[in-house]
């Protein structure tokens, strides 16, 4: 029977070193991080795995890999390091958090869906209002959970759309728009849409262009809002092209007889700049709802209060901008 290892034999910093590599995948990497030496980091690994009884890290190829035991610590190393944070920084936490003075780094997964604005409008922003904050953008694509990350703290925020969000995760609306559909101006679609023409039987018929599925942890790729809901209704339709890259799908179209269908706000940001034209969509879709995510692990947090309320101030802002242009485009 293997003997628990002593408290008195673990120290704080080893618990950080330990999130640090199972998050940084790499002892270079994780020895940046942590302003340490690599040497020093090797041979503290070497403990972790003594006082764990598991090699944490393998070799897989050119890279290194978390074992399962790693990535089932990685969650309790995370809590027990914020625990620390609240236990011994309690002035900090009763000021809240100070933007003009914060160094901190925020970690934002965000799809390019809901406006092709947004991204850049909200780095300006925080730029303005917290000048020394760092930022890491990570894209919701579909080799990235974003469940599991949220859980291990390795993003503070998730920000995109889901006809359904995880139940175990907060959940802050941000705005809704209507599904319309984006074609080329010289499109045969663009004359029969005011009519009865645009038929649903013509647009699932129609080829379409759409985004890569994202990832949804356990369950597995998730087909996205528009075909999720088609798929409710016993439906599909022709996707011919599926680009990781959304906000190039607008100069595809433009280009071709492809069809997109998304938000009327990502929509009306191109068509004074490229030759597409904007039409009604003839399947009902519901409103199509963009959400910020986040674990119960940053709920508490002062900055990831602060973060999320900017997050969602400029998101309305440029729904209002876009609301305002709508009146000039062509539906």
């Amino acid at each position: 029977m293997t003997e628990r290892p002593s408290f008195d034999n673990i120290e704080l910093s080893l618990i950080r070193v330990l999130k640090t590599l199972i998050t940084e995948r790499s002892v270079s990497r994780a020895a940046m991080r942590l302003r340490s030496t690599q040497p020093a980091v090797s041979a503290q690994l070497k403990r972790l795995r003594l006082l764990t009884g598991d090699p944490l890290l393998v070799r897989t190829g050119n890279t290194m890999a978390p074992t399962e035991t790693a990535l089932h610590l990685l969650e309790p190393a995370t809590r027990l390091l914020q625990d620390a944070d609240r236990l011994f920084s309690p002035r900090a936490h009763q000021r809240g958090f100070e933007p003009l003075a914060s160094r901190t780094t925020f970690r934002i997964a965000a799809s390019d869906y809901l406006d092709p604005l947004f991204l850049p409008e909200l780095v300006a922003h925080l730029k303005r209002v917290a000048p020394q904050v760092r930022m890491e953008l990570l894209p919701l694509s579909g080799g990235f959970d974003y469940r599991r990350s949220l859980a291990a703290a390795e993003v503070d925020l998730v920000i995109g759309n889901w006809l359904k969000p995880p139940e175990e995760l907060h959940l802050g609306r941000l705005l809704s728009d209507d599904i319309v559909c984006l074609v080329a101006e010289d499109h045969p679609l663009v004359r029969v849409a005011p009519t009865r023409g645009w038929s649903v039987e013509r647009y699932l018929a129609s080829e379409h262009v759409a985004p890569m599925p994202l990832y949804s942890s356990a369950q597995g790729a998730s087909p996205g809002v528009i075909d999720e809901h088609l798929a409710s209704l016993g439906s599909a339709r022709q996707v011919m092209v599926r680009s990781a890259h959304f906000s190039l799908i607008p100069l595809m179209v433009a280009q071709s007889l492809l069809v997109l269908t998304t938000g009327r706000l990502f929509c009306s940001r191109y068509v004074d700049a490229l030759p597409v034209r904007i039409i009604r969509c003839p399947v009902p879709f519901p409103p199509l709802t963009y959400y910020q995510l986040w674990h119960e692990l940053t709920h508490a947090s002062a900055s990831g209060r602060w973060l999320r309320e900017q997050v969602r101030d400029v998101a309305r802002n440029l729904a209002t901008h876009g609301m305002l242009r709508r009146s000039g485009v062509a539906s």
